[in-house]
C-alpha cells in the first residue's frame, strides 16, 4: 500500500460530500474511519450475530449464491491453505476468487481473482452506490467487505471462490454461503473472550461452517475436539474426513532454490507413495499439515465431479506465492544476516515458529517482537527462548500493545531487550546488531509483518 493509502485509524464517522463521487483514497478513509475494523480495535467491533451481513446480501440480491465456494476455517493456517488451494484451482484452469483477511500492505489484497487484486474503481463505485443503504445498515467494515467480495465475484462470473473466515465460524460474516466443502485446519486458543475458554467451545464456534450435504474436512485430529466435528457432521448429514489420517508428509528438507527458500517433501497417502519431491515455496514445517489438509480437500473435490491432475496439484502448490501474491509465512527477507518474518501471532502459531528456528542454523537469534493488547501473553512469554536478543515494538494500530508495557511482561519473563518507538527502528536496531551468521526473526502480530516487509 502506498502512504497516500495509509488511512487506518478509527475515528468516528467522517462526512463527505454527497455532490461528490469518493475517489480511492476517500473511499478507503469512509471503510476504515465510519466501519470499524476488529483487525484494529478489538471486540468493540465483532458483531456476534449475521444480522448485518445477511441485510447487505439481501441488499445486493445475494451474490453469494452466484459462485460455487470453499469455506475454511480454523486457528492457525486457513490463510494458507486458501491460498494453496486457490493456486490449485488456478492451475487446473478454474476462474478462482479468493477472500481472506487481514491485509498486509494493500486493503485490495483481500479480493483477488486468478491473484490479481480488485479493482480500484470498482471498489468507489461500490461504496458510492450503497453509501445510503450502508449508513442505514451499520455494518461493520469486515461486512460490508465480505459484501463487496461477493459482488465482485458475481459480476466478474468466477467458477469458484475460495473463502477464509476472519474470525470464529459460526458467527462470521462469511458464513452466508452454502459451500461445496469445508476445511477446518485446527483449533487451538486465540480470541477466547469471543469464541470461548475452552478448545472445545473454540471448535464448536468453528465448526458452524459445516453445512447441510456439504462435506468436511478437518486438518487434525485433536483429542477431545474430533468428537465435536464429528457431532455437527451428523447433525448436517455431512460427509467428515480427517486429513492426517489420509496424508502423511515423508523426507523433509529446506534448501534456497533460484534464491528462494523451499519445502520439498514426498507425499503418502495412507502407507503408499503418492507425489514424490513435491516443492513448496513456504518453507516454514508448519506447511506440512496445511499441505494434507489442502490434498484432502482436493480429493473431496474431486470425488463430488471434478478432476485435478496430480500435476496441477504440484504445480499448484509450487507456484503458490506466484499465483496468488501469498506474504508473511516464513518470508526470507535477506539472507545476510538472515532475516525472517512471520504471521504466526497466537500461542500455537508463535510455537510452530519456534520450531523453525531452532531448525535454521544461526549463531545468533534477534526477535523483533510486537503484538495486541488482547493476548494471553503469558504462555507466548514463557515459550521464547532467554538467550535471544529481544527488540520490542508496538504495531501501529489501536490494538497495537505498548512497547514497554511489552518488555516489561518480557523482562518478568526472562527475556533482555530494549523497547523503541515503531517497527522500523526496531528492525534497523536488529539488523545493524547481526553479524552475517545470525539470524534476526520479525513476528508476533501479522501487523509488525505488515510494517517490516
Amino acid at each position: 500500500m502506498s502512504k497516500k493509502e495509509l488511512i487506518p485509524l478509527y475515528s468516528g464517522f467522517t462526512e463527505v460530500s454527497p455532490l461528490q463521487p469518493m475517489n480511492y483514497r476517500q473511499t478507503l478513509k469512509y471503510m476504515y474511519a465510519q466501519l470499524p475494523m476488529f483487525h484494529r480495535i478489538g471486540s468493540a467491533a465483532y458483531k456476534a450475530n449475521l444480522d448485518n451481513t445477511i441485510a447487505i446480501c439481501n441488499l445486493l440480491s445475494n451474490p453469494q449464491h452466484a459462485f460455487k465456494s470453499i469455506h475454511i476455517a480454523g486457528t492457525n493456517g486457513k490463510g494458507s491453505s486458501s491460498h494453496l488451494i486457490a493456486s490449485i484451482l488456478q492451475e487446473a484452469g478454474y476462474k478462482v476468487g479468493l477472500y481472506t483477511s487481514p491485509h498486509l500492505k494493500d486493503f485490495r489484497e483481500r479480493i483477488r481473482i486468478n491473484g490479481e487484486m480488485i479493482d480500484r474503481s470498482f471498489i468507489c463505485q461500490f461504496v458510492s452506490k450503497h453509501k445510503k443503504d450502508f449508513e442505514r445498515i451499520r455494518p461493520s467494515f469486515f461486512e460490508m467487505t465480505v459484501g463487496l467480495a461477493f459482488d465482485y465475484f458475481r459480476q466478474q462470473n468466477i467458477d469458484i471462490a475460495v473463502i477464509e473466515t476472519g474470525l470464529g465460524g459460526r458467527l462470521d460474516s462469511t458464513n452466508v454461503i452454502q459451500p461445496l466443502l469445508s476445511l477446518i485446519t485446527n483449533i487451538s486458543f486465540d480470541h477466547a473472550n469471543l469464541l470461548g475458554n475452552t478448545l472445545q467451545k473454540i471448535a464448536k464456534e468453528k465448526a458452524g461452517i459445516i453445512k447441510p450435504a456439504a462435506s468436511v474436512v478437518i486438518g487434525e485430529s485433536q483429542p477431545g475436539i474430533s468428537s465435536v466435528f464429528i457431532q455437527r457432521a451428523r447433525e448436517c448429514k455431512s460427509e467428515i474426513y480427517f486429513a492426517d489420517k489420509v496424508y502423511s508428509l515423508r523426507g523433509t528438507t529446506r534448501r534456497f532454490i533460484a534464491g528462494q527458500l523451499s519445502l520439498q517433501a514426498d507425499v503418502y497417502r495412507k502407507s503408499s507413495l503418492y507425489l514424490k519431491y513435491l516443492r513448496c515455496p513456504l518453507p516454514g514445517i508448519y506447511q506440512l499439515r496445511n499441505i494434507a489438509s489442502v490434498l484432502m480437500c482436493i480429493d473431496v473435490f474431486n470425488r463430488i465431479g471434478n478432476a485435478i491432475t496430480d500435476e496441477q496439484i504440484r504445480s499448484g502448490i509450487q507456484n503458490v506465492i506466484l499465483n496468488t501474491g501469498l506474504q508473511g509465512r516464513w518470508q526470507v527477507l535477506s539472507r545476510k544476516p538472515l532475516i525472517i518474518a512471520d504471521t504466526g501471532h497466537n500461542q500455537a502459531g508463535i510455537k510452530e515458529v519456534l520450531k523453525q528456528i531452532r531448525l535454521t542454523p544461526h549463531k545468533k537469534l534477534h526477535v523483533v517482537l510486537g503484538v495486541v493488547n488482547d493476548k494471553d501473553l503469558l504462555p507466548i512469554l514463557a515459550q521464547l527462548p532467554k538467550t535471544a536478543v529481544y527488540y520490542f515494538c508496538k504495531p501501529a494500530i489501536p490494538r497495537g500493545l505498548n512497547a514497554a508495557l511489552l518488555m516489561q511482561q518480557a523482562h518478568n519473563a526472562g527475556l533482555t531487550g530494549k523497547a523503541y518507538t515503531s517497527v522500523k527502528k526496531a528492525v534497523k536496531s536488529a539488523t545493524s546488531a547481526a553479524g552475517k551468521s545470525d539470524l534476526v526473526f520479525i513476528g508476533g502480530s501479522t501487523f509488525v509483518v505488515a510494517q517490516a516487509i
